[in-house]
């Protein structure tokens, strides 16, 4: 499922400014800065595109969508083209409705204490500095294609990750924006976020995270169907 890289990905989107290639802060520094960063950021809004190359099968996809962030634990991501899905978190509960299939997919969101993936750090959980170690990367992943004239870290986990091995984020030192996200999964395929529209502290109402199961869907909840 595409979701779980792209989810991975989003978590480090609110990537703190650097000083430039000259004067740039030691790894770890930024990620501690990074942490302090996104703590003050209440919700945010984007555009992406989402691609997906290599991988055992040699694959791939170009996906686009929006996502809405809200802590605590408020995610809404709703893929529009060329395939229809939405991916929602109420802090309680992630929904994952797949029109195609007629499914909906139900299952809690891990409490604090598990939250070591990245996608749950921008919703207000879990600590980058304590869970990644971070190294500066001299380029982005083969086939993950960032933009021109940034700058990348590496941000790999401390404890093994079944569904990623590391993290590189992408950053235009000019303008201090996320240009691109890649992450490398455990079958050797980077997948990649771009963002555009990038809009923080915007007030988004709790309302956009409510998820009404669509009348004539399978709803599957811990493996049960119901």
């Amino acid at each position: 499922m595409m979701f779980r890289p792209a989810v991975v990905l989003l978590a480090f989107c609110l990537m703190p400014a650097l000083t430039g290639a000259q004067s740039r802060p030691a790894p770890g520094a930024l990620a501690r800065s990074l942490q302090q960063r996104y703590q003050g950021v209440r919700d945010f809004a984007a555009d992406f595109v989402h691609t997906y190359r290599g991988g055992v099968l040699r694959t791939q996809t170009t996906e686009r969508g929006n996502v809405k962030i809200k802590k605590p634990g408020r995610m809404r991501w709703v893929y529009t083209a060329p395939e229809k899905k939405e991916f929602i978190s109420d802090g309680q509960k992630v929904y994952s409705y797949l029109p195609q299939d007629k499914q909906v997919i139900v299952a809690s969101m891990p409490s604090d204490d598990q939250a070591t993936t990245p996608a749950l750090f921008l919703a207000g959980k879990g600590d980058i500095a304590r869970d990644f170690t971070a190294t500066y990367a001299e380029s982005a992943p083969a086939g993950a294609a960032a933009p021109a004239k940034t700058t990348s870290l590496k941000l790999t986990p401390r404890r093994s990750e079944p569904e990623y091995e590391y993290l590189v984020v992408a950053i235009d030192p000019a303008t201090f924006q996320i240009r691109a996200l890649t992450t490398r999964d455990r079958q050797g395929g980077d997948s990649t976020l771009t963002f555009t529209n990038l809009k923080e502290n915007q007030g988004i109402s709790d309302k956009e995270f409510a998820f009404r199961v669509p009348r004539g869907v399978d709803v599957i909840t811990d493996g049960t169907r119901n």
